[in-house]
């Protein structure tokens, strides 16, 4: 079988159910795990390298505007690599290829037998099942299931832990700096396996955008903010650090207050929908609850960081 993933939870889904050595086309975002470079690269981005989340916005909100796709897809190395399955998905145009424009690249390769698997996770139980999917369309059914048991094992104990500690923190997940967007979809349900409560947002919800009026009169106030812009490693959300300790000077929250807030990888962890959504939950919980979960903290400890308020 010969796969091509055009998302790069898609490649780690499929890396995860033993599928690496069928990829034969990636995505340009692909980058995990590491052992996957080299591939032929499929799409590209039409929206420049900016460092900064207020320009990337900006741009990519002209092209949906003229009705434009952010990303083009390498039809004549498609149809080299010659996939008898392609994975991608429909729930954001900004995050990957749209589905559109990959059923027409598909549709120009004349093989009707390749198939689509199409991904449209809002919550946990969608990304189970998201990899379900994967696995009984390329012979990983019983690969695919034991995936599943062993994340789903994991957040059973973490929420375990979790309902131990004393408190239940109000969590405000931040996914976009400028404009500040709160984290929606399966974002809810992690905080409160973490041990806190979701503020703004429910789960399987769209990520809403709050203006700083918005912000000063969130009622309850966060005790812990996480910041974790979509797309961003560590490194890109410390170039935002001014613009961060902006938005939140003044603002009377706890969070801020005690020093409880805190940036993540969001790019490795929180936006992708895949088998590191369970890292993710750990991540929170070390934040959430930094005294409980020291040795998470520990195992973590390159993914994210306590956000140094002062200039």
């Amino acid at each position: 079988m010969r796969i091509a993933s055009l998302l790069p939870s898609a490649t780690e889904i499929l890396c995860a159910l033993g599928l690496e050595d069928a990829l034969v086309g990636i995505s340009h975002e692909c980058d995990f795990p590491p052992s996957v470079a080299g591939r032929p690269v499929l799409t590209r981005t039409k929206v420049g390298h900016s460092w900064s989340s207020r320009t990337l916005d900006r741009d990519v909100r002209a092209l949906l505007r003229d009705a434009l796709a952010v990303y083009d897809i390498d039809i004549e190395r498609l149809r080299e690599v010659a996939p008898d399955v392609v994975v991608t998905q429909d729930l954001c145009d900004v995050c990957a290829v749209s589905y559109d424009d990959v059923c027409r690249a598909v549709a120009e390769l004349a093989r009707p037998d390749t198939r689509i698997v199409n991904l449209h996770p809002t919550r946990l139980a969608d990304v189970w099942n998201d990899i379900r999917r994967v696995g009984a369309t390329t012979g990983r059914a019983i690969e695919a299931e034991r995936v599943v048991r062993d994340i789903e094992e994991r957040l059973a104990g973490l929420a375990r832990r979790a309902a131990q500690g004393a408190t239940r923190p109000n969590v405000l997940t931040i996914e976009w700096l400028e404009p500040v967007m709160v984290g929606g979809t399966w974002m809810p349900e992690l905080v409160a396996i973490a041990g806190g409560r979701a503020l703004v947002t429910e789960p399987g919800a769209h990520a809403p955008t709050l203006s700083r009026a918005d912000l000063a009169r969130l009622d309850p106030a966060p005790d812990v903010v996480l910041v974790k812009p979509c797309g961003f490693a560590l490194d890109r959300t410390r170039a935002e650090l001014p613009l961060l300790r902006e938005l939140l000077a003044g603002l009377s929250w706890p969070a801020v207050r005690d020093r409880r807030v805190w940036i993540a990888d969001g790019n490795a962890y929180f936006n992708r929908p895949g088998p590191r959504l369970v890292d993710s939950a750990e991540i929170l919980a070390a934040c959430v609850h930094p005294a409980g979960f020291a040795d998470l903290a520990a195992r973590h400890a390159g993914g994210f960081e306590r956000l140094d308020l002062r200039a």
